[in-house]
């Protein structure tokens, strides 16, 4: 996944979830946040972001912050990001090189999963999260509580008793991870329904991304602790 038109600047400030203020080569510019979650460890006062310039001059804001550096690595903050590398990584047969069919924002009951896909004698639920919160190399999910995030994963359960093959893909929007689990102390319930559905046959899997401050690209698997 290629962004075009980027830039880097110096984080400032970020009043709410929407809007930051950067400093692009000495000047103090309004940006749009392209992920509405906290990253209080990663969007800090002098750290380096990277940023997509809009090719649509009637926008209040000319650019997006997709990027961050924290410490050595830089982590892709852009929230539409994963569900775009997932597709390339797919089309790609990165998991399964058979599939015959992948369409995404699919219903099944009353939610929407990112992606169906077929293949000969599977019918396919994957259903994408981002992961950008890290400390001391182990990554988390989420970063606040999302109750919309545990009904996906009780409806994926439903799916997996309906006869489907079932996947949560956490997308580590990082590189160089030791492992992922699911962020019990922000929300037990999450942690504990991912659990769950582990155990009724959904597959909860990770994978990093080589990020640099204009890509994300799916890379390696990444070990789950649930």
């Amino acid at each position: 996944m290629q962004y075009i038109n980027c830039y880097k600047g110096r984080f400032l400030e970020r009043p709410n979830r929407f809007i930051a203020y950067v400093d692009i080569d000495g000047q103090r510019e309004k940006v749009h946040v392209k992920n509405t979650g906290r990253c209080k460890e990663i969007l800090l006062p002098d750290v380096d972001v990277y940023l997509e310039k809009s090719d649509n001059p009637a926008r209040s804001t000319a650019y997006d912050l997709v990027a961050a550096r924290k410490g050595d690595r830089i982590i892709n903050i852009d929230s539409q990001a994963p569900n775009k590398a997932v597709l390339e990584w797919l089309k790609a047969g990165r998991l399964f090189p058979d599939l015959t069919l992948v369409r995404p924002e699919t219903t099944f009951g009353n939610s929407r999963f990112d992606f169906y896909a077929e293949r000969e004698g599977e019918k396919i639920f994957i259903e994408v999260k981002g992961v950008t919160q890290e400390a001391e190399d182990i990554v988390m999910f989420p970063d606040a509580p999302s109750d919309r995030a545990v009904k996906h994963v009780e409806e994926l359960i439903q799916a997996k008793h309906a006869g489907y093959r079932v996947f949560v893909l956490f997308v580590i929007q990082m590189e160089n991870v030791r492992f992922f689990t699911p962020n019990r102390q922000i929300h037990k319930e999450f942690a504990d329904s991912l659990k769950k559905a582990s155990e009724e046959g959904v597959e909860v899997i990770a994978y990093d991304c080589t990020v640099t401050e204009d890509s994300m690209v799916l890379h390696e698997p990444v070990e789950v602790r649930l």
